[in-house]
């Protein structure tokens, strides 16, 4: 346990010193898209990195709500990417992935910048308590 919490700050202290209060929401989307892309887990992974990511959201006096709200963006438009959750319907439908592949790409180059714009904008409304 005494070895995590080492590990923790330090991941802590790179996430605090790799963003700044204001941008500090979309990079931890951006994160969390990154790792669900690798890892799909269906946030079970959020149980070993909620504590350091609260804690760099604490050091740069971000709304931890809102972290939370936005690591999950991050990890549902990783789905966008890799269409697991898609599978039991494209058997349904006699489809394959490659069938919507490209619809689901496509939504993900439209859609994940805009949301990262607007949780950075989303982000500047809410105080930290």
């Amino acid at each position: 346990m005494i070895a995590f919490t080492g590990l923790s700050k330090t991941i802590s202290g790179w996430l605090v010193s790799a963003s700044n209060q204001y941008f500090y929401p979309a990079f931890i989307a951006l994160y969390s898209w990154i790792l669900g892309v690798f890892v799909p887990s269906g946030g079970s992974k959020w149980v070993i990195e909620a504590p350091y990511v609260l804690d760099a959201a604490n050091q740069l006096q971000v709304n931890q709500g809102w972290v939370v709200v936005v690591y999950d963006l991050g990890e549902a438009s990783a789905n966008l990417l890799q269409p697991f959750w898609m599978l039991p319907t494209l058997t349904i439908l006699g489809l394959k992935a490659r069938d919507i592949m490209g619809y689901t790409f496509a939504m993900f180059l439209v859609c994940f910048p805009a949301v990262l714009v607007l949780i950075t904008l989303f982000a500047q409304t809410l105080s930290y308590p």
